[in-house]
């Protein structure tokens, strides 16, 4: 019995850990496709701007 308590903690851990993991990967790529998005945003309205003073 003590065998199997210890094995299904070892995977409980080991679960714990994976999940930890997989949050924190996504809480990063979110962060970073946000970034990417107000970089893409700031150049588009930069672009705008050119092309307004050009028509002007």
């Amino acid at each position: 019995m003590i065998a199997f308590l210890n094995m299904f903690f070892s995977y409980l851990i080991l679960v714990i850990i994976m999940a930890a993991l997989a949050v924190c990967g996504v809480i990063a790529g979110k962060k970073l496709r946000d970034s990417k998005n107000a970089k893409l945003r700031t150049e588009a309205l930069k672009e705008e701007e050119v092309k307004d003073a050009k028509k002007a």
